[in-house]
């Protein structure tokens, strides 16, 4: 029996073009379906340039991004579209297109990547809302909402569609003692399916936290990825 591509691989990934200080090693990173990535990062937007990486949208100096056993580097702009239509991220900039309602926000990626009806997203949604504890999709523009509202949100939008890579780019805001178990258990139920995750966190305190059930507990550094060897 032929053996199963990992979800995501990087090899002696380097990227080219991005500022100075920021991944200057190269990169390597191999997730099966089932493994869970916990990486401790020092700002937002590192863990923003790494998760580009992976979706192929920062060219490499040298090494390869395979995601699916496709790298991005050999594939056509509409096979990149729908392999991204597989991967689902929270930002840690939020994303939010202000023009459009939440609504509209939270399934356009899936509408864009995807050719799935725009009824069973929206069902898809709502019960991911209900997870997150929310009564229902959250409505209006995104600068009306609250910023626990707003995570909760960028969460939905994460996992709709049944993704089979997550990124979560420091996905808890500070103070918020109520997403993280909802956040856990929605991270346990795609990994059972089959899905690879990487959450980046600024807080070590999370990175050493054993309620937090990663596979991996790596550093990004200028240095690359760093694999401490042990808890301390």
């Amino acid at each position: 029996m032929a053996e199963r591509h990992p979800i995501l691989d990087l090899k002696d990934a380097t990227p080219r073009m991005l500022p100075d200080g920021v991944i200057n090693a190269p990169l390597e990173l191999r997730l099966a379906a089932g493994e869970f990535a916990l990486i401790e990062c020092p700002s937002g937007e590192w863990a923003a340039h790494f998760a580009d990486i992976c979706c192929g949208l920062h060219p490499l100096q040298r090494g390869t991004v395979q995601f699916l056993g496709r790298d991005w580097s050999g594939i056509t702009h509409m096979e990149s579209n729908a392999l991204r239509g597989r991967i689902g991220r929270v930002f840690h900039d939020a994303a939010w297109v202000g023009f459009l309602d939440m609504e509209a926000n939270i399934l356009l990626s899936q509408r864009y990547h995807t050719l799935r009806e725009l009824p069973v997203l929206r069902s898809m949604a709502l019960e991911l809302a209900h997870e997150f504890g929310l009564p229902g999709l959250p409505v209006g523009a995104p600068v009306g909402l609250t910023p626990a509202d707003l995570a909760r949100a960028a969460c939905i939008r994460a996992f709709l569609g049944e993704p089979l890579l997550i990124l979560l780019e420091h996905p808890l805001r500070p103070g918020d003692t109520e997403l993280p178990v909802p956040l856990i258990n929605a991270v346990s139920t795609a990994r059972n399916r089959g899905a690879a995750v990487i959450w980046f966190t600024p807080d070590d305190a999370i990175w050493r936290d054993r309620s937090v059930p990663a596979t991996h507990r790596l550093r990004l550094s200028e240095e690359g990825l760093i694999r401490p060897r042990r808890l301390t």
